[in-house]
């Protein structure tokens, strides 16, 4: 009897003890869990895509570029693209200054994500230089700053054909490459904002959720060919440029302070991951530090209390919003839902919460 209940309490405080190691360790993350394995325990991007032809969108600067610079080094075959081509041979001569690739395995390939006349064409320039395409990267994209109100429909329209409907548009193209290969790695980077709602970003999350929609759906007419992986990368804020390009009320206006980028996640970080999650085939993948990445698991498993909490601080930053300024919402720990961490040791409170305040809810990927 003795010995039974000796052996209950070990496999008892065992079971704790890994619970206790798990919740630690997502308090410290910058990604999802199942991430996060995959990055300790899983397949290595070195290993996986080595010698891969590797098709970039939006690669002129911010992630696409990174990933163009990472990729490089790992010794895949890039076809990089843009609308402005002369950012594009600037990355190319980067990657070939870093890496051991050669002139031939770097195509710079002008596009349009919005000329959808243009994308087969593309698509078939990819094809006759590398004669495959292994994996095609998602990347391009604008966000937005501005109230529903105060927003002609003409941003909204325009949002959604480069956003989404260009995306679609050439994946559509290179899937029946890949369809005809059985198989390939279409890597679609969407948001946070595909997963929550937020504002002055109503048009940009409307097109990452359609995203999301839509690349799970397809995900689902694919069962049989279960090597093309339909893979969707959700960050948050990340360090780019993607705020100074972004729509606002009106086509013809752009943003005057694009802000501090310097709370956010170097970009290299997130692309590694990003890389992680492809060699590793995963479905989705959330890449943010905390406060944002609580949020995901909010809107996840607790709505209710994601809704309260995006509505207390929607109300602030739209009031930032209106004084001309890209001010950020300042908050203590003991002002967000206090119920889901306040009672933590302060030692294991989120990353840089531990120096009395934290950055929340700002300009998100």
């Amino acid at each position: 009897m003795a010995w039974g209940c000796g052996l209950f309490l070990a496999l008892t405080g065992a079971a704790l003890l890994v619970l206790i190691v798990q919740v630690l360790r997502w308090l410290r993350a910058d990604g999802d869990l199942t991430l996060l394995w995959a990055e300790w325990r899983g397949k290595k991007p070195e290993n996986e895509l080595r010698g891969k032809v590797v098709w970039v969108t939006g690669a002129s600067s911010g992630i696409g570029e990174e990933l163009a610079y990472q990729l490089s080094k790992i010794g895949a075959l890039l076809a990089i693209s843009a609308r402005r081509e002369d950012e594009l041979e600037r990355v190319k001569k980067k990657c070939l200054q870093i890496s051991s690739l050669d002139e031939k395995d770097i195509l710079v390939l002008r596009l349009d994500l919005t000329d959808r006349s243009s994308h087969e064409a593309a698509t078939n320039s990819v094809l006759k230089h590398f004669g495959k395409i292994d994996v095609l990267v998602n990347n391009g994209g604008r966000s937005q700053r501005s109230l529903f109100v105060d927003t002609n429909l003409d941003v909204y329209s325009a949002i959604i054909e480069l956003n989404y409907l260009g995306t679609i548009s050439l994946t559509k193209h290179v899937l029946n490459h890949m369809i005809q290969r059985k198989k390939g790695k279409i890597v679609t980077v969407s948001s946070v904002m595909g997963i929550m709602g937020a504002p002055l970003a109503s048009g940009y999350c409307a097109s990452k959720h359609a995203l999301q929609g839509f690349f799970n759906s397809l995900r689902t007419e694919l069962t049989d060919y279960p090597e093309i992986s339909i893979i969707n990368i959700c960050p948050g804020p990340v360090q780019s440029k993607i705020i100074q390009n972004v729509f606002t009320e009106n086509l013809a206006k752009s943003i005057e302070n694009s802000g501090d980028q310097s709370h956010k996640m170097p970009t290299d970080r997130c692309v590694r991951l990003t890389l992680v999650s492809t060699a590793n085939d995963l479905k989705e993948a959330w890449i943010s530090d905390h406060p944002y990445l609580a949020v995901c698991y909010l809107w996840q498993y607790a709505p209710t209390w994601a809704w309260w909490l995006m509505n207390r601080m929607g109300k602030r930053r739209i009031q930032n919003f209106k004084s001309g300024i890209m001010k950020e919402v300042q908050l203590t720990q003991n002002e967000v839902v206090p119920f889901f961490w306040k009672p933590l040791p302060h030692f294991i409170h989120f990353g840089r919460w531990n120096r009395g305040c934290s950055p929340f809810f700002r300009d998100a990927q």
